[in-house]
């Protein structure tokens, strides 16, 4: 196992890319789209509690991120039930163009923090969805997809019941249609969207040595399972490793990608932000590594924000200025 190599000036410059004139329409898959209700500590002295409604969902933090970054965001996704009815409405609020599909319930939580430590007060799991809503579903997301930029294909928790070939088809598909795909999946799931060919796949270290594709958590052990995943057509794999630098991976190079060093408020949401980051940075034109440095910029710093997926478009954009990309040998 080799140690963490020595950090080094970037080989690729560290600066904003011109911003380009048109904005990117970005299609988000949302399987999973939920209820979410936070207690937080507020006051001058932090003991009131502060109740905060948001949607919810990886698939829904993935769109406010992409919207925070400028793009125009559809999200197609199952909505039903008084949870879903609620979740649809707070996010129409927040700007999201929905195309919505039938279910007959969401899934919905309310988390406790007032303490200081998240606490899980209840959590309703979503409704399986049947093999018409299924249907309805992928014709909604493929037709939505061909529509936009760039589409970001996010998971599916097992009690929806989506199968993992779901995901590997639409990556085809979409790929045959010269649609640029980002697919942030895990599992089974990224499995089946790492035999399809074309698309940026995005997963954590934590998920490649959970999903038996790594040995160990090592760079060495991580760059080898990033590089068998290329084997099945990928266009890039991208290895979020926490506090750690992310891996770059494509079937002809290997970029180390490290943010300045802060302090977390909240890790959740991170590795959701730098995925709605590369997608927008793909969708404006820009080149693979800068697309990765501004999802890494997103991501770094949604974990000094209490907000899944949420942050400021120009922040984002000058934090990337400091976002290193080397490449490895």
């Amino acid at each position: 196992m080799s140690s963490e190599p020595p950090r080094r000036a970037p080989s690729t410059p560290a600066t904003a890319p011109a911003e380009p004139a048109r904005t990117p329409r970005v299609c988000v898959l949302a399987v999973t789209p939920q209820l979410t209700v936070e207690i937080e500590p507020s006051g001058p002295t932090e003991s009131t509690p502060e109740v905060h409604v948001h949607p919810g969902g990886q698939g829904l933090w993935l769109a406010r991120m992409a919207y925070s970054l400028g793009a125009e965001v559809v999200v197609c996704g199952p909505f039903g039930g008084e949870t879903g009815s609620v979740a649809a409405h707070l996010a129409r609020a927040e700007n999201l163009e929905l195309r919505p599909t039938t279910t007959a319930g969401n899934g919905a939580y309310v988390h406790d923090r007032t303490d200081g430590v998240r606490r899980e007060i209840a959590l309703m799991p979503p409704r399986p969805l049947d093999r018409h809503e299924l249907d309805d579903l992928y014709g909604t997301v493929l037709v939505s997809a061909l529509e936009a930029d760039v589409c970001i294909v996010t998971g599916a928790e097992p009690a929806v019941g989506v199968p993992a070939s779901f995901f590997g088809r639409l990556v085809r598909d979409l790929h045959a249609s010269d649609k640029l795909t980002v697919a942030d999946l895990s599992g089974r799931q990224a499995a089946a969207a790492a035999s399809a060919p074309g698309a940026v796949l995005k997963i954590s270290h934590e998920e490649l040595v959970d999903g038996g594709f790594s040995a160990d958590d090592s760079l060495d052990a991580l760059r080898a399972a990033g590089r068998a995943l290329l084997d099945g057509g990928p266009r890039a794999v991208v290895v979020s490793r926490a506090e750690k630098p992310s891996l770059l991976l494509t079937a002809d190079t290997a970029h180390l990608v490290t943010t300045p060093r802060i302090t977390t408020v909240d890790h959740r949401g991170a590795g959701d932000s730098m995925t709605a980051g590369i997608a927008v940075g793909l969708g404006r034109g820009l080149a693979l590594p800068d697309a990765v440095r501004l999802g890494a910029a997103a991501g770094a710093l949604n974990v000094t924000r209490r907000g899944l997926g949420t942050g400021r478009r120009d922040q984002i954009e000058r934090f990337a200025r400091r976002v290193s990309v080397r490449e490895l040998t």
